[in-house]
């Protein structure tokens, strides 16, 4: 149960009796349906209710308001679906997003054709981890809530947990994968069995394309930022390092300006607090060599640097030379916008 415009969150217990208040008529309601429907009806019972809630912290949750939608809705769940279906479904859950983010995979296990689908939302206040971010995966395959739990756990690192669109963290973020069993696909016992390894690929593929889709929708954002960390000596230096950089006002305000300020950049690998080999130290704007060796490279040139900060996708490469590690990081430039729908987002 997806609601949006408000957060349920600070609302202490009235918020709470609200989610049980509608878990009990969805339980209801959703049983009935089964007996009427299914041939071998189930019991729906609270417990099995997901609820993810978006929007404004602190007001009053409009449990009426929800609970007079709620028989209608259920009385129109379609067991045939396409990507009208789909597309309303994104749309229906969004807030200052401008477009919904929807993303499809298809890929087999052990030679049986299986589906990804996958739909979210978020645009501002987004960081890790996720952060006011709603996430629904489903797949047809045949797969135990065990490993889809590895599987989401181990794939959301370098895709929804690595991105940002301004550092900032939020009371409500969830990303959910289930699996309907409609597909008579062999067992896979654990996440290592080498049959389920397209799967993976093919997860990690909407998983990302979904990730990437919120930072590009980020609020009031012009430009797409990818932030590659290399050489490091370990995976959490390599992202302190990524966020330092894809977090700075001042970088983002720069790539905004589309002016190629890279003393910014180096600032921001500063403050992130991580030890690096100065001496070796590389930075690059796309292909344009900048920082080479520690130093400002004699071939740099500012012009052709202007000339790619006028892009709409920005790609800054740093390689620090204390490892052999990676991370990557995705963000979006600050705009006047990004300050327009803040300062107006309850006006």
């Amino acid at each position: 149960i997806v609601n949006t415009r408000n957060a349920n969150a600070f609302t202490g217990k009235e918020g709470f009796k609200s989610i049980n208040n509608i878990s009990s008529l969805v339980s209801e309601l959703l049983s009935k349906k089964q007996l009427n429907d299914e041939e071998e009806p189930k019991k729906i019972k609270m417990k099995n209710l997901l609820f993810a809630s978006t929007g404004t912290i602190g007001e009053s949750f409009p449990e009426k308001k929800i609970t007079n939608a709620i028989p209608k809705l259920i009385d129109n769940i379609k067991y045939v679906q396409n990507k009208y279906i789909w597309i309303k479904a994104a749309m229906g859950i969004l807030t200052t997003d401008t477009r919904p983010k929807l993303s499809m995979e298809e890929c087999k296990i052990a030679g049986t054709p299986v589906k990804i689908y996958g739909l979210a939302k978020g645009s501002g206040m987004i960081y890790p981890d996720m952060a006011t971010t709603l996430g629904f995966v489903f797949t047809d395959a045949k797969i135990n809530g065990n490993v889809l739990k590895q599987l989401l756990k181990k794939n959301i690192e370098n895709t929804f947990n690595a991105i940002s669109c301004d550092g900032d963290t939020s009371t409500n973020d969830m990303v959910t994968l289930f699996a309907t069993n409609k597909v008579q696909n062999p067992e896979i016992k654990n996440i290592k069995d080498n049959k389920i390894k397209n799967f993976d690929k093919s997860l990690n593929n909407v998983l990302l394309n979904l990730a990437k889709r919120i930072v590009a929708d980020g609020e009031g954002a012009s430009k797409f930022i990818k932030v590659n960390i290399n050489k490091c000596r370990n995976e959490d230096d390599a992202k302190k390092i990524a966020f330092s950089i894809a977090n700075s006002p001042l970088v983002k305000t720069a790539v905004s300006g589309e002016d190629p300020n890279w003393g910014r950049i180096i600032m921001a690998i500063g403050k992130a607090g991580v030890k690096i080999n100065l001496k070796k130290l590389n930075i690059k704007l796309g292909n344009i060599k900048i920082v080479k060796d520690g130093k400002l490279d004699h071939h740099y040139d500012e012009n052709i640097a202007k000339k790619y900060m006028k892009s709409e996708n920005i790609e800054i490469n740093v390689e620090v030379f204390t490892g052999k590690k990676i991370f990557t990081a995705y963000t979006m430039d600050f705009t006047e916008k990004y300050i327009q729908i803040n300062a107006d987002y309850r006006s």
